[in-house]
């Protein structure tokens, strides 16, 4: 094989390598700041639901403050659609506690999910990369070998830049597979700490909602238009 075709070789898989590594490092910050955010979001909004004199006061709790606020979202409006005594599809045949369950377990699928967006990636880097590193030594050693026949020596010289590309290539696919094992490793273990909570979390509205009987009351978004309204006259009557 030409020598230009295996040096292109060796190249392509070291600068696949720094693509990959870019890439996890990209991963392991953006993992980093959504859990670092989602920790703070939820604290800040347990805080607040659990302060909240009564679940109708945590029903009017912000509804995009962090999974744990969305899931209380969709199990308060979980609740108010089963107060539409008037809806007989599908959709609303179920019982009170089924409802609001059912909604729960599809809100915690998708945090889930979110969560777990981008570890396949870092799987697949820590899985790949040292095999693309070893590609690029067999193809090295290759390229050592054809030196040494072409020029009919063995010297330091002949073999010195294929064998230190073909150690390189070795040694760039460990570094690049052992952040994305690691990280992958530890945002899994993230991710099942969160699915816990949340499942917790889900338990325990289950068990308010039953002692208010599956009703939650609407908050009221109407209380700002009289003053305004009032105002608007005060101006047509000036």
């Amino acid at each position: 094989m030409n020598d230009t075709y295996l040096k292109l070789i060796v190249q392509g898989s070291l600068y696949a390598l720094v693509l990959f590594s870019i890439v996890t490092w990209a991963l392991i910050a953006i993992k980093g700041i959504q859990h670092w955010r989602v920790g703070r979001q939820d604290r800040a909004f347990a805080g607040q639901f659990w302060s909240a004199p009564s679940l109708d006061a945590a029903a009017a709790l912000p509804r995009d403050a962090g999974p744990k606020s969305r899931l209380a979202a969709t199990g308060f409006d979980a609740l108010y659609v089963s107060d539409a005594d008037a809806s007989h599809d599908l959709e609303h045949s179920w019982d009170r506690k089924e409802l609001l369950e059912r909604h729960l377990r599809q809100q915690i699928q998708r945090e889930h999910a979110s969560l777990e967006s981008g570890l396949a990636v870092l799987a697949s880097v820590g899985s790949t990369a040292p095999f693309v590193g070893l590609f690029g030594t067999v193809f090295g050693i290759i390229h050592a070998l054809t030196a040494i026949s072409a020029s009919a020596s063995a010297s330091i010289d002949v073999v010195a830049g294929p064998i230190g590309e073909a150690l390189i290539a070795t040694g760039v696919g460990i570094a690049v597979a052992v952040p994305a094992v690691l990280a992958y490793n530890f945002y899994v273990r993230r991710l099942k700490v969160a699915a816990l909570s949340l499942d917790d979390y889900a338990n325990d509205l289950v068990n308010l909602a039953q002692k208010s009987a599956y009703r939650v009351t609407r908050p009221s978004t109407q209380a700002a238009r009289p003053h305004a309204g009032g105002a608007q006259q005060r101006e047509a009557f000036a």
